[in-house]
C-alpha cells in the first residue's frame, strides 16, 4: 500500500490535488514535502498533531520533511479560519518560539543527517523588495479569485473586516511554496482544510514560474464525539510543552477519550498498525479501557519519551487503580502488561515548612498548585463540593492547612474527578 492511501486509511486526507499523478510522485522514494506551523507561541498543542504526525508518517515512508516555521509570515498573521486580526509579535519573539518548535518536532522527526528539516520563511521573505515582489509575483495573481478563498470570505463578513497586511498572506505562502520547489525540489505542501485556498494558490504560482506540477493535501478538522474541536478542554489548550502541559496530565488528556474516539485517535495519533487497531469495534468493557490505556501511552511516548510515558501509566494505575492490558491486544505497543502501582510522575509542587508555620487557608494551596485560576475560582470550586485533600472533600474554604496535615511530607489535591497535584514539604 501507498503511503497516500494508508494516509487516507488512518483518517488524515480530505482532500487532493490531481491524485493520480500525486500517487505516481509519491511511489518514488525521497520526495519533499511540507508543512507550515504558526510561530507565535512557544509551544505546539495537541491541535498541530494532525500535521506532525503527517510529516512523520511521511519520513517513515522514505520521504523527507520539511516543517516551515512562518518567522515572516507569523509577523502579519494568516487570516485563515480566524474572525479577528492576530496581534503582532516581534522578531525575537519568533526566534524563540522556532527553537522551542524546533525540540518539541525532534520528538517525532528525525532532523539529523538531513533527513528532515527545519526552515523559516524569514529567510526569503524579509529581504524582499517590494516593487520587485509585486511585478513577479504579484502580477500572477487574480483579485476576484482571491476574495472567493473561503479564508477571505469569513473574514471580510466579519465586524472586524480583513486588513491589506493579511490580504497579503495567500502570496506570501504560496511564495514560500515556489522557493522550496525551487530550492529543494519539494512539490507538496500540506495542511489543514482552512489552507486549501493558500494550497491552491501556491501550485499555480509553482506552475507558471517554474512550469512545474505540484501537488497539495488537506487534513480534516479533527474534532470529538461530541462536536468539540480536538485540543480543547476546560482549562484550555493541552501543549506538546511538558512546562505548560506535565506528562502526566497529558497522559491523562488521552486516556478521558471518549469510547466514541478511541479507535479514530489511535489511527491518528499512534503508529500502531491499522490491522491492531481495527479490533476496536469488537471491544467492550475493561478491554475499551486498555485501549484507552495504549492510546495515552503511544501518544505520550511520542511526545515526551517512553520513560515519562511508563511513569505516567504508572502513576495513573497507582490513582485510579486499572486492569493489566492482555498480551493479544495492541502487541506492538511497548505499554507495561503488569500493572504497577506508583505515583512519582503525578505533577508536584514542592513547600517549605516556613511557609505552613502559621498554617495557610485551603483556597490557596489550590491556586498554588495550578487547581484554580484565582482565589474566587478556588473558593468557588471548594463550596461546589469538587475539592478534596487526600480523597476527602474540603469543607470549608478557609480550613487551615498546616505541616501536621502533611502524611509523608505530601498531600494530594485533587479537583473534580480528573485532576490531581501533589504538594511535597520540604522542612
Amino acid at each position: 500500500m501507498g503511503i497516500l492511501e494508508d494516509l487516507k486509511d488512518r483518517g488524515f486526507v480530505e482532500n487532493t490535488t490531481h491524485e493520480d499523478e500525486l500517487n505516481e510522485y509519491l511511489n518514488k522514494e525521497g520526495q519533499t514535502c511540507y508543512i507550515g506551523f504558526d510561530p507565535t507561541a512557544s509551544s505546539l498543542h495537541v491541535g498541530s498533531l494532525v500535521c506532525i504526525m503527517v510529516l512523520a508518517h511521511m519520513q517513515k515512508a522514505g520521504h523527507r520533511p520539511i516543517a516551515l516555521v512562518g518567522g515572516g509570515t507569523g509577523l502579519i498573521g494568516d487570516p485563515s479560519g480566524k474572525t479577528e486580526m492576530r496581534n503582532m509579535i516581534t522578531k525575537e519573539d519568533v526566534d524563540f518560539n522556532k527553537r522551542c518548535l524546533k525540540d518539541q518536532l525532534s520528538h517525532f522527526i528525525d532532523f539529523k543527517d538531513g533527513g528532515a528539516e527545519l526552515v523559516d520563511n524569514a529567510d526569503w521573505l524579509t529581504g524582499l523588495g517590494y516593487i520587485d515582489f509585486l511585478r513577479d509575483v504579484g502580477r500572477h495573481f487574480s483579485v476576484n479569485r482571491m476574495v472567493k478563498a473561503e479564508s477571505y470570505k469569513m473574514r471580510l463578513d466579519s465586524e472586524e473586516g480583513l486588513s491589506f497586511i493579511e490580504f497579503n498572506y495567500m502570496l506570501l505562502q504560496a511564495y514560500d511554496f515556489m522557493k522550496l520547489a525551487e530550492s529543494r525540489d519539494c512539490l507538496l505542501q500540506m495542511g489543514g482544510s482552512d489552507q486549501w485556498g493558500n494550497i491552491v494558490a501556491g501550485i499555480d504560482l509553482v506552475r507558471k514560474m517554474h512550469r512545474k506540477t505540484s501537488f497539495g493535501i488537506t487534513f480534516p478538522l479533527i474534532t470529538t464525539s461530541s462536536g468539540a474541536k480536538m485540543g480543547k478542554t476546560a482549562s484550555g489548550a493541552v501543549w506538546l510543552d511538558s512546562e505548560k502541559t506535565p506528562p502526566y496530565e497529558y497522559y491523562q488528556f488521552w486516556i478521558n477519550t471518549d469510547d466514541k474516539d478511541v479507535e479514530k485517535f489511535l489511527l491518528l495519533f499512534t503508529f500502531l498498525p491499522k490491522v491492531e487497531i481495527d479490533v476496536c469495534g469488537s471491544l467492550e468493557g475493561s478491554d475499551i479501557n486498555s485501549a484507552k490505556a495504549v492510546l495515552a501511552f503511544e501518544a505520550t511516548k511520542l511526545c515526551h519519551g517512553e520513560e515519562e510515558a511508563i511513569k505516567s501509566f504508572k502513576a495513573a494505575v497507582s490513582m485510579f487503580g486499572g486492569k493489566a492490558v492482555r498480551k493479544d491486544l495492541f502487541p506492538t505497543s511497548s505499554i507495561p502488561r503488569e500493572v504497577v502501582s506508583e505515583d512519582k510522575a503525578l505533577p508536584y509542587t514542592d513547600i517549605n515548612s516556613d511557609e505552613l508555620k502559621d498554617g495557610i487557608p485551603v483556597f490557596k494551596l489550590f491556586v498554588l498548585a495550578g487547581l484554580a485560576k484565582s482565589s474566587s475560582a478556588s473558593r468557588k470550586l471548594i463550596q461546589q463540593g469538587g475539592a478534596y485533600l487526600d480523597d476527602e472533600r474540603v469543607a470549608s474554604f478557609d480550613t487551615v492547612i498546616s505541616e501536621n496535615d502533611f502524611k509523608n511530607n505530601e498531600i494530594i489535591l485533587r479537583s473534580g474527578k480528573k485532576r490531581y497535584h501533589k504538594l511535597v514539604l520540604n522542612k
